[in-house]
């Protein structure tokens, strides 16, 4: 389904103050000069965990940490397995000087196999509800990062703004991701706050995305996506039922675009780029216990004009209320 993106506007976030905390048992960084070992585990393949990546990736080479060099950097994709996930968690557990958690089910997966190499997450929307930190200011362990917390309110104004006339709103997402359970929850209350139905499908897997989007999309005049890996991993599928259907959906990252009549969120390749400024700080010898979990700084509206075309809303509307 093809697609145009606009990227309009920007939302600034309160961003957090680093507080120190005790921690016990980390690893000694490597020292500059110093061949460093970095682990990488991300959890699915999709456009957003993959830029979250690249974004850690460049913060490292920005700092002097490049591939080839100083900085050997050994990735692993769970493809959105658990099975997998397990397996490639313990493979890099005890050889790194830091390792890299992309999204929640990877980051809780290494804690679990590795609660003493420091380690940095991101694309983890609650990681005191995930269990991976005391708290965001003083995260009290052996984990930091950053995290892709979406201004569900804000999200919330928009598409009541987009849609106005819309009463009956759904909400779709992975009922054994905590991230997008939080979001969804938040969303059902303003939602309901507004005088608004709300219907709600979730799924364990992607086998049944088809189905329960088909049935949402039947019972409801708009949709809310909250950030959820399995809905970026099925973006098209879902895009094509809503497009068939007519009913406009709101995204959380602009990874699912193509399943949506617009997205409002968190910058995956920017908050990335904060995990791996973290990741430097413990390579020149900070503790992760001490380092403050990063918050987004900044988030867009992009704009699906071929699905904004099919639901009778125009484009320019969408990105002048995103300003």
């Amino acid at each position: 389904m093809g697609f145009k993106r606009f990227l309009v506007g920007s939302v600034a976030f309160l961003s957090t103050v680093a507080l120190a905390a005790c921690s016990t048992g980390e690893k000694s960084a490597s020292s500059d000069g110093d061949n460093v070992k970095v682990g990488v585990i991300q959890y699915a393949e999709h456009e957003a965990l993959s830029s979250a990546r690249k974004g850690f990736l460049e913060a490292l080479d920005k700092a002097g940490y490049a591939e080839g060099k100083n900085l050997t950097v050994d990735y692993q994709n769970a493809q959105g397995d658990q099975a997998n996930l397990q397996t490639m968690v313990e493979q890099l557990a005890g050889k790194n000087d830091v390792n890299f958690a992309i999204a929640t089910p990877a980051a809780q997966a290494l804690l679990s196999a590795d609660s003493e190499t420091p380690s940095v997450f991101t694309a983890v929307t609650d990681p005191v509800e995930a269990g991976l930190v005391d708290s965001l200011k003083a995260p009290g362990g052996s984990m930091t990062g950053s995290i892709d917390a979406t201004d569900v309110a804000g999200q919330i104004e928009m598409l009541l703004k987009v849609v106005p006339n819309a009463k009956t709103f759904g909400i779709f997402h992975n009922s054994s991701e905590v991230n997008s359970e939080v979001q969804a929850k938040e969303a059902k209350k303003l939602l309901e706050e507004k005088g608004k139905k709300v219907v709600i499908k979730t799924v364990t897997s992607t086998n049944d995305v088809q189905q329960a989007v088909t049935s949402l999309a039947g019972q409801v005049e708009a949709i809310y996506l909250p950030t959820d890996n399995t809905v970026a991993s099925t973006a098209s599928t879902i895009g094509d039922i809503l497009l068939k259907a007519k009913v406009p959906a709101m995204g959380s990252d602009e990874a699912v675009l193509e399943a949506t009549l617009f997205t409002y969120g968190v910058d995956y390749h920017a908050i990335g780029v904060q995990a791996g400024e973290l990741a430097v700080q413990i390579l020149k010898g900070e503790k992760a216990a001490d380092l403050a979990v990063k918050t987004p700084e900044t988030a867009a509206v992009a704009v699906n004009e071929e699905m904004a075309k099919a639901v009778g809303i125009d484009p320019e509307t969408i990105k002048e209320l995103g300003k």
